[in-house]
């Protein structure tokens, strides 16, 4: 059953993105596992969706599979991909490259990988220009030191001319988000984008994407394990555990009074959540390997409050109010604990 969302639109407007049963098979060396299986959100234009989990989740397939850019060995098993009402998952591959960029697009984790070594910063950032609109060389170069201003790069004019090793850390990941709000998408999926930069450096750029977001009127899906980037940047979340979503609701309600146990374990082993003197909680365990997924509820392996029930029946995406939903046979139970 698909579950309303709390980041679904109000009745009567459309999401800019739509996510529906979205399953998707990985072809590995010991057979085909579901890295991602039946999940559902939504989001609208101007509202930050956050995917939380842990590493190996199926954050990041997912949004490859809704970006269209999931490897050979990876493909979409069932579901729905809409944005703007119109499946993309039904479309051709011209048809979608046409979408890349001024209607959907991504920010990738890792910028000196996601950037072109052998070409300039500004020959990149003024791809977009050439290939959508038509604009010739010289004048896409312009547009890609507007843009390179507009992010705060200093100097743009000449260090258009420079390539993706010549900058920091920090400037790159601007450089990459320059490139992906290029052309104003009504999306923007951004997968873990202050991996490996420090703390100040983090800060700075999810602030630059919370003032493009504001600008653009974009609807962001955050992809993310940092638990305080979710608190201060995101409007809703969606908890991701072993390719399944477990809860969903606004941020400040979920964190307040979380309904499944992992989301629970998650926000107990947050320093600041311990009084000083205590030992720091976590929650026990792994993951489950993607070819060891248990019958019944996914977490039960590493759930305090696991029974036999757990290990027979796979609780649903369950509505637990008119914004929230959390998978768990005892979400009531917890919350009022």
């Amino acid at each position: 059953m698909t579950v309303p969302t709390p980041a679904a639109p109000p009745s009567g407007a459309e999401p800019a993105l739509e996510v529906e049963n979205l399953s998707v098979d990985l072809n590995t060396a010991s057979g085909t596992v579901r890295a991602v299986d039946g999940i559902s959100f939504a989001v609208r234009k101007g509202v930050t969706l956050a995917l939380l989990g842990e590493s190996g989740c199926g954050k990041s397939m997912t949004a490859l599979a809704v970006a269209g850019l999931l490897d050979p060995v990876a493909e979409v098993a069932e579901g729905a991909v809409r944005v703007g009402g119109t499946d993309v998952l039904r479309l051709g591959r011209a048809e979608r490259k046409r979408l890349a960029g001024p209607v959907l697009s991504i920010v990738f984790q890792d910028a000196l990988t996601a950037l072109n070594p052998v070409q300039t910063v500004g020959a990149q950032l003024g791809e977009p220009f050439r290939i959508h609109q038509g604009l010739s060389r010289r004048k896409a170069r312009e547009k890609a030191v507007e843009l390179m201003r507009t992010v705060g790069i200093p100097e743009p004019r000449a260090r258009a001319r420079s390539y993706p090793h010549q900058f920091s850390g920090g400037m790159r990941q601007r450089l990459l988000i320059a490139m992906a709000v290029a052309l104003g998408p009504d999306v923007l999926i951004a997968d873990e984008p202050t991996t490996a930069l420090d703390v100040t450096v983090q800060a700075q750029i999810m602030q630059l994407l919370a003032d493009l977001q504001a600008e653009h009127d974009m609807a962001v899906v955050l992809i993310t394990h940092d638990l305080a980037v979710v608190a201060e940047r995101a409007d809703n979340v969606a908890v991701m555990y072993a390719g399944t979503v477990v809860e969903t609701g606004p941020v400040h309600e979920v964190f307040a009074a979380p309904g499944h146990p992992y989301t629970r374990g998650l926000l107990d082993s947050v320093p600041e959540n311990v009084d000083r003197g205590q030992r720091l909680r976590s929650v026990p365990g792994s993951p489950p390997e993607l070819t060891a997924i248990p019958a019944g509820c996914v977490f039960q392996a590493r759930c305090p409050m696991a029974r036999d029930r757990c290990a027979e029946e796979r609780p649903a995406l369950t509505p637990a109010g008119p914004s929230r939903a959390a998978a768990c046979h005892f979400s009531e139970e917890l919350a009022s604990a």
